[in-house]
């Protein structure tokens, strides 16, 4: 899973493995290993790439389909802003909480399917 990601990532992002070595100060072939699943960087260096790819190490590691839970977070808040009152009565916090645990399962649900 993580190799595949680092690649499709990387892709998506527009860099290449030699920007990305050059970052990590390691070796481009180095770099290379690990997108084609023969090695894997340790936790540091995971958290380098996922800073440098702009997602977090839990979408690279597989254990989460979201690529950018901050940007996530920040747009269901946005969302959620909008939602003061239902039907005339003010919305309680209690009732946001529900709504987004329910939008972030869903969301969630909705890129496994794809």
């Amino acid at each position: 899973m993580l190799a595949e990601r680092l690649k499709a990532t990387r892709l998506e992002e527009k860099i290449t493995q030699k920007e990305i070595s050059d970052k990590l100060k390691i070796s481009q072939p180095s770099y290379a290993q690990w997108e084609k699943g023969i090695r894997v960087p340790n936790i540091e260096r995971l958290q380098e790439l996922a800073k440098i790819l702009n997602t977090s190490t839990d979408y690279l590691l597989g254990n989460t389909d979201i690529k950018n839970q901050k940007q996530f977070d920040e747009d269901l808040e946005k969302s959620l802003d909008t939602f003061k009152s239902f039907d005339g009565k003010p919305m309680y916090d209690e009732d946001r909480e529900k709504i987004r645990e329910f939008l972030r399962k869903r969301m969630e649900d909705r890129l496994k399917d794809n």
